[in-house]
């Protein structure tokens, strides 16, 4: 299930959603000041350009709703049913967790917004 060639693994690495070889980010780390947004132009593997169309990754914005969200519920179970927190400091383990996440959640969904339009395949080599 998170092996090369699956979506979820090319989505949680980061990695060119056409071959999984390569980071499209030349950052991998996305707490690096500066370096969130910076994406490689193309894969050196496959030669697959990454912003297909100007403005691209404005989609991604409506999978960061989705996947912030996801984080905001889970930050809410944690702390409301596990370590029963009053509603006051529930919402504000929601505030933090969704500040202190931020960067990991604009990866993500820019990766699985990439991911929706490009399929991986395993014969995705340029031959010079």
């Amino acid at each position: 299930m998170f092996k090369k060639g699956s979506k979820l693994y090319s989505i949680l690495t980061g990695s060119c959603p056409k071959c999984h070889k390569e980071s499209m980010y030349k950052v991998h780390n996305p707490y690096v000041p500066g370096s969130l947004f910076k994406m490689n132009e193309r894969c050196s593997h496959c030669k697959t350009k990454y912003k297909i169309e100007p403005s691209f990754f404005y989609g991604a914005m409506y999978v960061s709703y989705a996947v912030g969200i996801a984080f905001a519920v889970a930050a809410f179970v944690i702390a409301f049913f596990l370590f029963k927190a009053s509603l006051l400091n529930t919402f504000v383990s929601i505030v933090v967790t969704l500040i202190l996440f931020l960067p990991v959640i604009i990866r993500l969904s820019r990766n699985i917004w990439i991911n929706i339009f490009m399929h991986y395949d395993p014969t995705a080599v340029v031959k010079s």
